[in-house]
């Protein structure tokens, strides 16, 4: 081993032994990666791995005392500098979307082949993400989605939002036009694509809408 390679410091946490003694030998045959420890649960790995301090926590999603994904976060919590490699059996959008929102660096099925495991270790510990293209893009989905379940104006323009507040304010195309100094046909193209980013057909619809939301604002809710 070159004298400038660093030893790549990793705990398994899977409750398979079977898993961990395939892996740990797998890593063994590796001269820049050193298997520091490992568990079987999720208490196991919380107990130990602050202890041992490595570089990368190896982590299977689902483990019979809780998920891998909280053990991540709190591991995280106390040592950001720490790699979380994410392992599962099942390609499974929910816990990729909870393993990237608790800190881990990586996610990899079990199926994934011994020399790609050992790629991934080593671009983690180096610092990097491991997400492919396609999981890149279903997280950013997930997250324009969390978006909006928590801004139901998520989809609208800044000027959007504006004319929608004054059609709940009941006023007509000309004269919200007169209060953004827009011309009344551009307002009603404005009222068109609200109506169709907001799924509704009819301009009512959007001007009830309009009035709750800022009712639900005025009791304390988010506009």
């Amino acid at each position: 081993m070159p004298a400038e390679q660093r030893t790549i410091t990793v705990f398994l946490v899977d409750d398979h032994d079977i898993v961990r003694r395939g892996v740990g030998a797998l890593f063994a045959s590796e001269p820049d990666i050193e298997v520091a420890g490992e568990a079987a649960d999720a208490a196991g790995a919380l107990a130990r791995i602050p202890a041992v301090e490595p570089d990368v926590a190896l982590l299977d999603v689902r483990l019979p005392d809780g998920s891998g994904v909280e053990v991540c976060r709190e591991l995280r919590s106390q040592r950001p500098e720490l790699a979380c490699l994410m392992l599962t059996s099942y390609a499974d959008d929910e816990a990729l979307y909870a393993s990237v929102m608790a800190g881990a660096s990586g996610y990899v099925l079990k199926q994934i082949h011994g020399a790609d495991l050992v790629g991934a270790v080593r671009t983690v510990a180096a610092g990097d993400s491991l997400l492919d293209p396609r999981s890149t893009a279903r997280i950013m989905r997930r997250m324009r989605e969390e978006a909006e379940r928590k801004d139901p104006l998520a989809a609208l323009s800044g000027q959007e939002r504006r004319v929608f507040e004054l059609i709940g304010e009941g006023l007509t195309n000309r004269q919200i036009g007169e209060r953004v100094f827009l011309a009344e046909k551009t307002v009603k193209n404005y009222v068109t694509n609200i109506l169709a980013k907001l799924g509704m057909e009819r301009r009512t619809q959007a001007a009830v809408y309009a009035a709750r939301l800022k009712s639900e604002e005025s009791g304390g809710g988010t506009y």
